[in-house]
């Protein structure tokens, strides 16, 4: 029997969750994941570099970032982009009897002056002494700094401006705080990798850097593992050492090597490196990434930034494609605007084609493999007014990312899903197998009717760009394949593996999974863990039958709901956990399963999954206290 107040929770938990995958967003509507923040483990959040920092007369603070964009906070929490100039770099009033660095700039205040460099420093004594304000154990706790700003109303009260950010003291540099949790400042360049398993969305920085958004992550990104993006960086570097000329971009699959230079020319090697095969291409600015199709490494695409020459006779270059492993290269630029593109993919089954450019994400459609004429393409709108520095397609082709510059990461339904309508699991939007009971998806299509042979299979909620149905009890074994009918007429979907479990966690869109506290029934994230000896409620679908048989498209009573036939188990980073009961919950096609965590050494992030009847769910994240 459920706890009360734990089955109120729960409902009111799954109706939330509902509404994103019951009422799907328009294919233009984008969903940001994370924010602009990082998490270094300094005195407050940080965010990209900034340069200057100053007060206006009114008190608001203005920054100018390295990226060359001016932001204004006048309550300290909320930034907007200004038109302000920035300030010149006046000398101090009189000049300090020391400095506590050859370099630092000396900013005045009304008694106090304060000098900046690496560190902050503040002198009551115009520089006959020094106190440091930033330095802890030979590093700044609020970054290396390059400005610093005095409150023209109160000398207590400074900002800094640097390689972290923007920080503020209000009692003369004894305590900071940062300022950059809404600044779009996050210096994103590169989709490293999307969320799979237990690990969230990896975007590299400008810095070459690298950040994770980790599923259950509530406040910031945090630092995570950049040894793809250093190890391009090197081959990049060793290429343009033996080339006499800048490598700016490069890909390889099989024995196919891509690489661009600075000057547009696009080199390939079919050899693994052994002979090289050179195509300039005219009107081109430096080559900036590359997409190759996974079934076939002689179909690439690439793209190119800002052209080099300004002569209207010549067309700019922005996408290119080769159906030959770079023998020949298609110009595909036709009506893209005359800006730089900086990302690409694509999605062969359709021919869909996603660029990145400094004015947005554009698509287009054409057959990859076949000579034919560049295409037409459109924008896909809804992301703030930067530019775009990557795109990327998840491995199914199903949700659609865009990295933008200052604003972070974002994803939507990807376009071209409206063309070719995929199957999937409600829980994790994957394709897989499914049981009976099983909540699924499909994305790409409203429908209003759906049958598997003469049996009716309920549809839960549609909209224009998804439907979610429940696979009715009463199928077995093989492969189902479901006829439908809605807004684009009638036609049968691809059959779908039939199992006697397909076992899947509910997670949303960046891989956070839906599991409860069993006693409070709050949601457990990185802010709200799990404790040893406590027990946990997981969110699931596709655990088969239940005992004693339930109908089909009906929510479970809260008391004494039906049994999962199958067995069940759970794994705690790979190792089995008690379960105490597996039912349905009371919402349709939704099975709760309840574990207790054992006591354990080893606290922190933890890897959690189901195995039902011998299937395996996806893993997900759990976050462990004792």
């Amino acid at each position: 029997m459920y706890r009360n107040a734990t089955v109120r929770i729960l409902i009111a938990t799954v109706l939330t969750g509902l509404r994103v995958l019951a009422q799907p967003a328009a294919t233009s509507d984008w969903r940001r994941v994370g924010n602009s923040a990082i998490d270094l483990s300094l005195a407050g959040l940080a965010t990209g570099p900034a340069d200057r920092v100053w007060y206006s007369a009114s008190g608001s603070l203005l920054i100018h970032t390295v990226a060359g964009q001016v932001f204004e906070t006048s309550d300290f929490e909320t930034w907007r982009a200004s038109a302000a100039a920035v300030p010149p770099d006046t000398p101090p009033r009189v000049p300090p009897a020391t400095l506590p660095d050859p370099a630092a700039r000396v900013r005045d205040g009304s008694k106090t002056v304060y000098a900046a460099a690496r560190f902050a420093w503040r002198s009551d004594s115009n520089g006959a002494a020094w106190d440091d304000l930033t330095s802890f154990r030979g590093t700044s706790i609020v970054g290396d700094i390059a400005d610093l700003a005095v409150s023209p109303s109160n000398d207590d009260e400074i900002a800094v401006a640097g390689s972290a950010g923007v920080f503020r003291s209000m009692d003369g540099g004894k305590t900071w705080s940062g300022l950059n949790q809404s600044l779009p400042n996050l210096p994103a360049r590169r989709l490293l990798s999307l969320p799979s398993g237990d690990q969230g969305v990896r975007i590299g920085l400008a810095d070459m850097s690298a950040v994770a958004w980790q599923p259950g992550q509530k406040i910031a990104w945090t630092p995570a593992d950049n040894s793809d993006y250093a190890a391009e960086l090197r081959s990049r570097g060793m290429l343009s050492a033996g080339r006499g000329q800048e490598v700016t971009a490069l890909a390889a699959s099989g024995t196919y090597i891509y690489t661009g230079m600075a000057d547009g020319a696009l080199m390939v090697s079919a050899d693994s490196g052994a002979t090289w095969r050179n195509f300039p291409v005219p009107g081109a600015g430096s080559v900036e990434r590359f997409w190759i199709d996974p079934a076939d490494p002689r179909i690439a695409l690439a793209v190119f930034g800002a052209r080099a020459s300004d002569n209207p006779a010549v067309p700019a270059a922005h996408v290119a494609r080769t159906e030959n492993g770079g023998v020949f290269w298609d110009d595909l630029t036709s009506n893209l605007p005359d800006a730089a593109a900086t990302g690409v993919t694509a999605d062969a089954a359709t021919g869909a084609i996603y660029a990145a450019t400094a004015n947005g994400v554009f698509m287009t459609y054409m057959d990859l493999a076949a000579l034919g004429p560049a295409p037409r393409w459109s924008a896909i709108p809804g992301l703030p007014a930067a530019p775009v520095a990557d795109v990327r397609l998840d491995d199914q082709g199903h949700q659609l990312w865009a990295a933008t510059e200052g604003y972070g990461v974002y994803s939507m339904l990807a376009p071209h899903r409206l063309r070719d309508p995929r199957v999937v699991s409600t829980a994790d939007q994957i394709a897989r197998a499914t049981a009976p009971g099983a909540l699924v998806s499909v994305l790409g299509a409203k429908i209003s009717t759906a049958r598997a042979g003469d049996v009716p299979v309920p549809v839960l909620a549609a909209s224009d760009t998804e439907s979610q149905l429940q696979i009715p009890f009463e199928l077995r074994g093989g492969s189902v394949s479901l006829a439908v009918d809605g807004s684009s007429g009638a036609r049968t979907l691809a059959a779908v593996p039939l199992a006697s479990a397909a076992p899947s966690i509910f997670v949303d869109r960046d891989g956070t999974p839906v599991l409860l506290d069993a006693d409070s029934g709050v949601m457990l994230d990185a802010m709200n863990p799990a404790h040893s000896r406590g027990r946990i409620q997981i969110l699931a679908t596709g655990l088969g039958r239940v005992n004693p048989d339930w109908p089909t498209g009906i929510p479970a009573p809260a008391e004494n709901p039906p049994q999962v036939v199958a067995p069940v188990q759970a794994f705690l980073d790979r190792q089995p956990v008690e379960v105490t009961r597996a039912v349905l919950a009371p919402y349709i096609g939704f099975y709760l399963v309840e574990i207790e965590v054992p006591k354990i050494v080893n606290y922190g992030p933890a890897e959690l999954y189901l195995n039902v009847d011998g299937q395996t769910s996806n893993r997900v994240r759990v976050y462990i206290q004792p």
